[in-house]
């Protein structure tokens, strides 16, 4: 069954060093460090590589993200990658829940995520399925 989680997060930015990608081609290395409140009570940490272009507005990131918390009451983690792209100055970004990685009550777990930035406020939109908990008991 598809559910939504909806709410809001905070973000702590942390430059890493860049790396070389050759012919004087620089690739941005940032660590973010998330706090989600809402359905989605979890904290994450993400790996971001991002490159510029000469042109003014167009630029692309990848970034893998581990989020471990509950959703919706259920307890574990699970990864998702990003793949975001400023095309002169209009964004795209695909960001999903990498498969089979979900752990505990999170286990099986599928889904996409929205991110809005709105008056430099973080805030998420998570599409996701989760398989019925197993039955308690012996």
């Amino acid at each position: 069954m598809q559910r939504q989680a909806r709410g809001g997060f905070e973000v702590k930015r942390t430059p890493q060093d860049a790396l070389d990608a050759g012919d004087g081609a620089q690739i941005g290395h940032v660590r973010f460090d998330k706090r989600f409140h809402g359905p989605l009570e979890a904290t994450s940490v993400v790996h971001m590589l991002t490159v510029g272009t000469d042109v003014p507005g167009s630029a692309a990131y990848v970034a893998i993200e581990r989020i471990a918390g509950t959703l919706d009451g259920r307890r574990g983690s699970f990864l998702t990658h990003h793949d975001g792209v400023l095309d002169r100055g209009q964004p795209t970004l695909a960001l999903g829940v990498v498969p089979d990685s979900g752990t505990g009550e999170l286990a099986g777990l599928r889904g996409r995520m929205a991110i809005d930035i709105v008056d430099g406020a973080h805030f998420y939109a998570f599409d996701y399925e989760l398989p019925d908990p197993a039955p308690g008991g012996d």
